[in-house]
């Protein structure tokens, strides 16, 4: 014990805004690394419930600890915890009530015990505000000492026991079947959720506690897809949350630290939100944009291959005023698709400058997105026994997402058709040869 005081004493800052940017640390350490678990269990009210019911632990921890022990009141609010935990799995297992259901009874019924309990007994309970709002600025050394050691277990276990919790997460059933012992691993879960909810207590309360447990990870989950670099990311998060806010709360008059420290996460979370390279909001427009612009272009190209497939393949130029009859837009629109086609080098404009030509690359997916189309037409009506009339809108949208395997497997369904359902020649996947689009006169 000599040693380990002394370890905390060197580890511990003396002045207090040392300790609130320590404590800070801590609670997004521990709430950002349970956090990534409860996103991935999709049990985020459950980590809100356990947070309400640890509420009556704190009060009965104050009522019989005058001298206010930190350990104490960690204990009572761990005990008091894992009763609400091990009261929502009991109510799931045993009636047909749903976890919603469970949790919102568990959590409403604790938390005005709570409130109810610290009522009465208002002299021994002097200071609970800190608990239910958070405080992080009336955090002291012993409080810390505890908030370290419990972070120590929380990153311990969940070092050692990673592999199979995160199994669990995605399926019970399948960690069942690989042999892990799933009800113990429930229990040690939920244990640690207790922890990681009571290390983060003081610092942003009852209330606002589950914030810290959902927000870090959310914003790490819409950044990556690796667990690892989820759980650095989720822990990152929670640091510079609780630092940003534990810094703004000292230093501006009238700001409570819960919900500064809240709000800090949510800010981190909107950032991520809209510049998240995957998953952004910024990224989604872009891609959709992005998207949107290759399939005019297949459409022009069809477009431009039915305007020579109507004419026998005779000449190879497309007049824009054809391909602005056949797309039903302007000369000057048809203009501009086409310039859209000759950046991406799918045709080239003729002397005349009034008319079109298709480079090979071009041939080749205008063949492609008319091959796509009949082929999913065809499929319909033959597989799906659609009407004849009813197939062009849906293979309108289809054969722009039909990738190669797709249309090879169609093709193969189908026994390697030659017609679609209304007697149109279906393309063969070469690129034709300029000499032989004249036929023999």
């Amino acid at each position: 014990m000599i040693i380990e005081a002394s370890i905390f004493d060197v580890l511990i800052p003396a002045t207090g805004a040392g300790k609130a940017i320590l404590a800070a640390i801590l609670l997004g350490a521990g709430a950002g690394l349970l956090g990534s678990f409860v996103v991935l269990r999709r049990v985020a009210l459950m980590g809100d419930a356990i947070s309400h019911a640890v509420l009556p632990g704190v009060v009965a921890g104050l009522i019989y600890s005058p001298e206010r022990s930190p350990l104490f009141i960690f204990l009572c609010a761990a005990v008091a915890g894992l009763l609400g935990a091990g009261l929502v799995r009991a109510l799931m297992s045993t009636t047909r009530l749903k976890s919603d259901t469970a949790l919102g009874i568990v959590l409403a019924s604790f938390f005005a015990f709570g409130i109810m309990w610290q009522s009465r007994n208002q002299e021994s309970t002097a200071g609970v505000m800190n608990f239910l709002f958070g405080n992080i600025g009336a955090i002291n050394a012993a409080d810390l000492k505890m908030m370290m050691l419990a972070t120590v277990l929380l990153c311990s276990v969940v070092y050692v026991l990673k592999r199979p919790l995160l199994v669990m997460s995605f399926d019970e059933g399948f960690s069942r079947g690989l042999g892990y012992p799933v009800r113990f691993l429930n229990g040690v879960f939920y244990f640690l959720l207790t922890f990681s909810v009571v290390v983060a207590l003081q610092a942003v309360g009852v209330v606002l506690v589950s914030a810290m447990l959902i927000t870090p990870a959310a914003a790490a989950y819409l950044l990556t897809d690796k667990f690892g670099k989820m759980l650095v990311l989720s822990m990152a998060f929670g640091v510079v949350s609780g630092i940003t806010g534990g810094v703004i709360s000292a230093n501006v008059n009238g700001m409570p630290t819960g919900p500064v420290i809240t709000l800090a996460a949510t800010l981190v979370f909107a950032v991520v939100y809209f510049v998240a390279p995957r998953h952004g909001v910024l990224a989604k427009i872009f891609r959709t944009a992005k998207r949107r612009r290759r399939v005019r272009r297949e459409n022009t190209l069809k477009a431009i291959y039915q305007i020579q497939e109507a004419g026998g393949f005779f000449h190879e130029d497309v007049s824009l005023i054809e391909l602005a009859a056949k797309r039903r837009n302007t000369e000057d629109h048809a203009r501009k698709e086409c310039a859209a086609l000759l950046k991406h080098g799918f045709v080239e404009l003729a002397d005349d400058g009034h008319s079109v030509h298709l480079t090979p690359s071009g041939w080749k997916r205008a063949m492609e997105m008319v091959r796509n189309h009949r082929l999913w037409e065809l499929y319909l009506t033959n597989e799906a026994n659609y009407a004849e009339d009813h197939v062009h809108e849906d293979a309108e949208k289809i054969e722009h997402i039909l990738g190669a395997n797709t249309v090879k497997q169609l093709e193969k369904d189908l026994d390697f058709p030659e017609l679609d359902p209304h007697g149109k020649p279906i393309p063969q996947p070469q690129i034709p040869d300029s000499r032989l689009l004249i036929p023999d006169s």
